[in-house]
């Protein structure tokens, strides 16, 4: 197996160190974020989008373990034969992989064993990294950065699959017990930003890490343009709902029109109505739904609806990218607490970052020049450069250093179980 070599990032040797603090912290991240659950919480797949948090667990161990441990680690000896073929999850010259819809038909191996499996994982690596190879040092420490980096995203997986495993209870399990998420904030009235046009660059700076995805840096066209001042509120995507926004064909896209019908969709996911009242499912447990917030988990077809109802349309990752790149990465982010979005707290342009992840109306392919990383590693976004649409600015359950103005999110049309909102474009 061919992992790949020569990765195409700047890691120098002093970042040993620092890059195994990090380590450490990710990986305690994530077992943390297990806590709230039951064991029987950890092998529920309620649907073939998401995955059991058992197999998030195994899976982030089985990358270090494959493309760090077995190619490097002298004598190393997979914790067990069978966890490459379970654990694997998209990876075709990597070996064979367990079907993704069946992940929750798994009781064994158990909770036990899959937290055995990262306590030897972490032993490994960390002996590794007491004892560098000196001819590999470069590359053990790129796949180091790349590893991290993609377990902060499997800890945002983690959350948008936990509430939706929850959802299903007929129970309406908490899993934030400790705060209710509902802003205490008036809604602001929609404002509207205005972007000169010209060229300008975008992709990633070569500051720091990047996925493959957002290089080269390159020059894009922009024509001048306007971006409303915060994201789609509840209140508002209830006035779509109340204008039959559902069930008109002309604001509708072909492939979305048939996505509502055929799934009998009538509102975001998570909204329930009760007699006069809408109310939504929350990590906080079910909740009335708070009109002030941005109106969340919509698929790219209904925040494409919605926009072609208001008259205006979605932002082209461009445009997103260019209005977001002097801006400051704050938001409410996974460190908040909250796991949930907040209503806008200012008039000026805000929820840039944080909150919700914003549908744009960017098919996610490639920039020009672009190459993906060698070997295997070259399957880790690539291959998904088809039949998906970009979201950019992080959501509520994202990690703050994780986010950049660069960054590339990308998922299916139709899908909507993750954090994911709205912001209006205009000419």
């Amino acid at each position: 197996m061919n992992v790949g070599s020569a990765i195409q990032y700047s890691v120098s040797s002093h970042a040993a160190e620092a890059l195994e603090g990090r380590y450490n912290i990710v990986r305690n991240k994530t077992e943390s974020l297990c806590k709230p659950l039951e064991t029987e919480d950890y092998v529920i797949q309620a649907c073939a989008e998401v995955s059991p948090p058992k197999w998030h667990l195994a899976h982030t161990s089985w990358f270090f373990e494959t493309f760090i441990l077995i190619p490097f680690a002298k004598n190393h000896r997979p914790f067990h034969e069978s966890y490459a073929h379970l654990f694997n999850s998209y990876y075709e010259t990597a070996g064979t992989f367990f079907s993704r819809t069946q992940r929750g038909f798994l009781s064994r191996p158990t909770v036990e064993d899959i937290y055995h499996y990262r306590e030897y994982v972490d032993a490994a690596m960390h002996a590794l990294l007491a004892k560098l190879p000196q001819q590999s040092e470069p590359d053990i420490l790129a796949r180091l950065e790349l590893g991290i980096e993609h377990e902060i995203q499997h800890q945002e997986l983690l959350l948008m699959d936990i509430k939706y495993n929850f959802s299903i209870n007929p129970l309406k399990p908490a899993y934030n017990t400790e705060s209710s998420p509902h802003s205490q904030i008036s809604q602001s009235e929609m404002d509207w930003q205005a972007f000169d046009g010209g060229i300008f660059e975008i992709g990633h700076n070569g500051c720091g890490f990047s996925y493959d995805n957002e290089r080269p840096r390159h020059q894009s066209l922009l024509q001048n343009y306007r971006l409303g001042n915060r994201l789609v509120t509840n209140c508002e995507y209830l006035e779509f709902i109340g204008d039959d926004g559902y069930r008109r064909a002309d604001l509708w896209l072909s492939d979305g029109w048939h996505t509502i019908k055929a799934n009998n969709w009538h509102a975001p996911l998570y909204w329930h109505q009760e007699v006069d009242e809408w109310q939504h499912f929350t990590l906080s447990g079910q909740l009335p739904l708070n009109l002030c917030e941005p109106v969340a988990h919509l698929s790219y077809y209904e925040a494409d609806a919605y926009a072609r109802w208001a008259g205006k349309r979605l932002p082209t990752e461009c445009e997103w990218e260019h209005a977001a790149s002097d801006l400051s990465i704050n938001g409410n982010f996974l460190e908040a607490g909250s796991l949930h979005p907040q209503a806008a707290e200012h008039a000026g342009l805000s929820q840039m970052y944080g909150e919700l992840w914003e549908w744009t109306q960017s098919a996610y392919t490639p920039y020009p020049g672009f190459h993906p990383l060698p070997g295997t590693l070259g399957e880790y976004n690539g291959k998904f450069m088809s039949g998906q649409m970009v979201l950019r600015g992080g959501c509520c359950v994202t990690s703050r250093d994780h986010v950049r103005a660069s960054y590339r999110n990308f998922f299916r049309p139709a899908d909507r179980w993750m954090f994911s909102g709205l912001r209006l474009a205009d000419d």
